[in-house]
């Protein structure tokens, strides 16, 4: 399997794949239902607010951070002979923590009280939602590394 970096020089194979995570973020997003589901779609409604393309455009930035925290799992998936999709089913709480970990940083230093403001009022449950959308994240590496 390629490295992830790899995969993202190309630049028509990012933006597809730029593309495809910020579907897969809305679906995430309309499926979450509840009090914490309510909170989830205002805010996410107010990030994609904040100006257009920001949500492509964010995650477009983050995606370099994102393929270098995700390889060393992908690599163990590799080496126990799974699927990506797989060993990223089975290990949720690694995939989020590697994405978080980017995300956390970039929050703490943006500039933009109104987005920093809704990340710290989502922060709490991201983890879990996170979680459950590992999955999916293994079913677009895989996607994008064939």
């Amino acid at each position: 399997m390629p490295r992830l970096l790899e995969t993202l020089d190309d630049k028509d194979r990012r933006k597809n794949l730029v593309a495809d995570c910020c579907t897969m973020i809305d679906e995430e997003v309309a499926s979450k239902g509840g009090i914490s589901g309510l909170a989830i779609k205002a805010g996410y409604k107010l990030v994609k607010g904040f100006k257009p393309g920001f949500v492509p455009e964010t995650v477009n930035h983050l995606m370099d951070d994102f393929a270098k925290n995700l390889q060393p799992i992908v690599d163990d998936a590799d080496a126990k002979g799974t699927s990506v999709t797989a060993f990223f089913k089975a290990n949720p709480s690694r995939v989020a923590d590697a994405l978080l970990s980017i995300t956390d940083e970039r929050a703490k230093k943006s500039k933009h009280g109104t987005i920093k403001g809704a990340y710290e009022r989502l922060r709490p449950s991201a983890k879990k939602n996170v979680e459950e959308a590992a999955p999916r994240v293994g079913v677009l590496i895989e996607k994008y590394t064939k």
